[in-house]
């Protein structure tokens, strides 16, 4: 398996089917639904933070259709959630949709995670939340980045920073972190999203030599685009 296919496999077993997967610990082995959505998943999340949107919906819609074949909406919310954790990570500020749908029948960490995705995290939610994201969500931005560098999963770190942004404005330091981590993964869609973002910030502080810079690394970007 890949680095980043093994990185996004981490965040797909706390969200997806931990309950189901978790079986496997104890010598069982994990049902065909469980085995295919979750490959179907970390495809998904790779194809989308690498800009590939055709085969990221595709892909998306694999991991339903398997997730649907166990009848339980509060899998399915799990499964929403990982894809709206993607957004996050790319700055997309499109609406969770998928998870919205089926918020009703989701659990109360789902639900939390739902929340903190949203920037809008309630009393009690942290310790719901993934272990991964526990350290930042309580952190002011301008207090994150010490956290977020401690952060072994890029992945997590994208989402964290991500939701720092959906809070309000951030630091360049946690800016210059996320550019650093989605280029370290080769996440086209996610590298473009945090350098224009870089840029602007760069600009309002006056940094023209950074934002000059940033432009170069935006036309390489946009000059090897598929």
């Amino acid at each position: 398996m890949s680095t980043v296919l093994a990185i996004t496999a981490r965040l797909a077993a706390a969200l997806l089917a931990a309950a189901v997967l978790g079986g496997c610990a104890s010598g069982k082995k994990a049902p065909d639904w469980a085995i295919n959505e979750q490959g179907a998943a970390e495809r998904a999340t790779d194809a989308y933070l690498s800009g590939n949107q055709r085969v990221a919906e595709a892909e998306w819609r694999r991991a339903r259709d398997e997730v649907s074949r166990t009848a339980r909406p509060d899998l399915l919310a799990r499964l929403e959630l990982a894809r709206c954790a993607a957004q996050v990570a790319a700055l997309e500020a499109a609406p969770c949709t998928g998870f919205e749908a089926v918020a009703q029948d989701a659990a109360d960490a789902e639900q939390a995670y739902a929340r903190y995705l949203q920037g809008q995290l309630a009393a009690g939610d942290v310790a719901l939340l993934p272990k991964a994201q526990q350290a930042v969500a309580p952190l002011a931005p301008e207090q994150a980045a010490a956290a977020l560098a401690a952060m072994e999963d890029p992945l997590s770190r994208l989402v964290a920073a991500g939701v720092l942004a959906v809070r309000g404005p951030v630091p360049m330091a946690v800016v210059t972190q996320a550019v650093d981590t989605a280029s370290a993964q080769g996440w086209r869609r996610a590298v473009m999203a945090w350098l224009i973002n870089q840029q602007r910030l760069a600009r309002a502080l006056g940094d023209t030599a950074l934002a000059d810079q940033v432009q170069r690394r935006l036309d390489l970007l946009q000059a090897t685009q598929k």
